[in-house]
């Protein structure tokens, strides 16, 4: 009994961690959606002149994730203007499949720091995750971006019917009235900053809970089946979902990729479950702004990015060749690793610039 009430007792700032950074996350998106609304004029002002077009849209998402290494913030923005009419239904598809194409670039970081503190590898073994993460992420979400999009026509008077019919009833009418005696004392653009920073700062702190996980637990009881393909991909959206951070889900499996512990066609399933368990907290943020039409159409992308994971498990021996002949050359060959980096970086910058 005693042994059970002091493992109880240790796990409490878990708990309360973990607990904290959820009221800060749902009061965060709160916030968002209040201030977003606050200054829709000019935000809407703002857009019509610099965003105008849906492969603009896309571009910026798609770097605006590369900037802050944090596709959550983008896809809850993108929620926030969406619910204030600032940007149409498809951009909002598209810059929530920005956010997911430039997602990867948190498992390059966490790969370079994991290089920083014990050199025994190149820097290009050390990100090597991260590049086998960027090619799998767009193998799933470029295809499923583009059938998305293609297909938004079709879909419009479903999602419009969606938008008319499904109440997203909400459970944060508190929230809403506390967020806007915020807004209104600060003003909508101090609100706004306040919103990202808190939003920040609580997955930050949710980071900083998990990071207090015992992963050789983690590592003991679940990695060791990834030899199964199907539990791996299941293990990677469960572990992702639950806790809302990629970054997490991927980074405790960065160090023993890195050295050798886990094999590349044991990760590759893992890593494809974990890019569909990152839009579940984006589904969240819709519904804590009651936008019906916005869980609509990130369920529509989460929808395509599955039947296309599930192809590629079904069909795993030639994906997994063909993204392991890529990744191959981009680890050995400098020529293309550097063109690799070249196209992530110009591709969203082109789509961003493009004329009105």
């Amino acid at each position: 009994m005693d042994h059970a009430f002091a493992r109880v007792r240790a796990s409490a700032p878990l708990w309360i961690g973990a607990l904290a950074s959820v009221a800060l996350f749902l009061f965060a998106v709160q916030l968002l959606g209040t201030a977003t609304e606050a200054a829709a004029v000019p935000l809407r002002q703002f857009f019509a002149h610099h965003v105008s077009g849906d492969a603009q849209a896309l571009g910026v998402s798609w770097f605006a994730t590369y900037v802050l290494t944090n596709g959550s913030i983008v896809a809850a923005l993108s929620v926030s203007l969406f619910g204030n009419g600032i940007v149409t239904d498809a951009q909002l598809f598209l810059m929530v499949a920005g956010s997911r194409l430039g997602a990867a670039a948190i498992v390059v970081l966490i790969g370079a720091l994991d290089y920083l503190q014990k050199r025994r590898y190149s820097l290009g073994e050390a990100t090597s995750l991260g590049l086998l993460a960027f090619l799998l992420t767009h193998s799933v979400y470029l295809p499923a971006t583009v059938v998305g999009y293609l297909a938004l026509p079709w879909l419009q008077h479903p999602l419009e019917s969606v938008g008319t019919r499904t109440n997203v009833s909400s459970q944060f009418s508190p929230l809403e009235s506390v967020t806007a005696t915020v807004v209104d004392a600060v003003g909508a653009e101090l609100g706004f900053v306040l919103a990202i920073t808190v939003l920040f700062a609580s997955l930050n702190l949710f980071d900083r809970v998990l990071k207090r996980v015992d992963t050789a637990w983690l590592r003991a009881r679940f990695f060791r089946r990834f030899q199964r393909t199907w539990v791996a991909l299941a293990l990677g959206v469960l572990l992702t979902g639950i806790t809302t951070s990629v970054a997490f889900s991927l980074g405790v499996i960065v160090p023993l990729y890195n050295r050798g512990y886990l094999k590349r066609r044991e990760v590759v399933p893992y890593v494809l479950g974990a890019n569909l368990g990152t839009l579940f907290d984006t589904v969240l943020v819709a519904v804590v702004l009651q936008s019906p039409v916005g869980v609509a159409l990130v369920l529509a992308l989460l929808l395509v990015s599955t039947l296309l994971t599930l192809g590629a498990t079904l069909w795993f021996d030639p994906y997994f060749r063909t993204v392991e002949a890529a990744h191959r050359r981009l680890v050995e060959d400098l020529r293309y690793f550097v063109g690799f980096v070249v196209l992530l970086i110009a591709v969203p910058v082109a789509l961003a610039l493009l004329p009105r």
